[in-house]
C-alpha cells in the first residue's frame, strides 16, 4: 500500500487482546496499547503514511478495489496464457497456485533465460530477472505496471520466441 515500514492493521475493537498475556510482546505490538494511544504510541513513520494515503486515493481515483483486482488479474492472466501457448517459455507455477504480483517463467535453458533478461533491457523491459535462488524469470505485474507495460513484455517474449524456437508457432 506504500512505503516499505509502514503496518496497516484494522481490527474490531472486541477482538483486540491484551498484549501482556504473553510477556515476551513487544508494546509496540500490543494492540491494545496502540488502540489506548491513538496508534500513536511511538513515532510513526509518516512518510510512509503519506505515500499510503497517496496510494489510497489513486485506488479510490481508478475505481476502487475490485477494478484493481479486475486490471491486475488481465494482466497477469494475458502472460500465463501467453505461457501456456508458448513452445518456449514455461509458468513456474501450476495453475492453481498463481500469483496475481509476479508471473514466474523459464526457457528450460539458464543460457536462453540470461540472453532474454539481456535483450529485455534492450527493450526498456527492467528487472525481469529471477529470484537469485530459483533462476528463470519474473514478470512483476504490481498494480502500478500498467497494460500497456505487461502488452510490451508479451510482445518481446513473442519476438524472442520467434527467433529462438525451431519451430516458431503462429501469432
Amino acid at each position: 500500500a506504500g512505503a516499505a515500514g509502514v503496518t496497516v492493521v484494522i481490527v474490531r475493537d472486541d477482538l483486540i487482546a491484551d498484549g501482556s498475556a504473553f510477556a515476551q510482546t513487544p508494546q509496540y505490538m500490543d494492540l491494545k496499547a496502540q488502540a489506548a494511544k491513538g496508534s500513536m504510541l511511538n513515532t510513526p513513520n509518516t512518510f510512509g503514511i503519506y505515500v499510503c494515503g497517496k496510494v489510497f486515493r489513486w485506488v479510490e481515483k481508478t475505481g476502487g478495489l475490485a477494478a484493481m483486482a479486475e486490471r491486475n488479474w488481465a494482466k497477469a492472466n494475458l502472460l500465463y496464457d501467453l505461457l501456456e501457448h508458448s513452445e518456449l517459455f514455461h509458468s513456474t507455477t501450476q495453475a492453481d497456485s498463481r500469483s496475481i504480483a509476479n508471473v514466474t517463467f523459464r526457457t528450460g535453458d539458464a543460457e536462453l533465460d540470461a540472453a532474454f533478461v539481456a535483450g529485455a533491457a534492450g527493450h526498456q523491459i527492467q528487472n525481469v530477472k529471477g529470484h537469485r535462488l530459483v533462476g528463470g524469470m519474473r514478470a512483476s505485474v504490481y498494480n502500478a505496471v500498467t497494460m500497456e507495460d505487461v502488452q510490451a513484455l508479451a510482445s518481446y517474449m513473442k519476438d524472442f520466441e520467434a527467433q529462438h524456437s525451431l519451430s516458431p508457432r503462429s501469432n
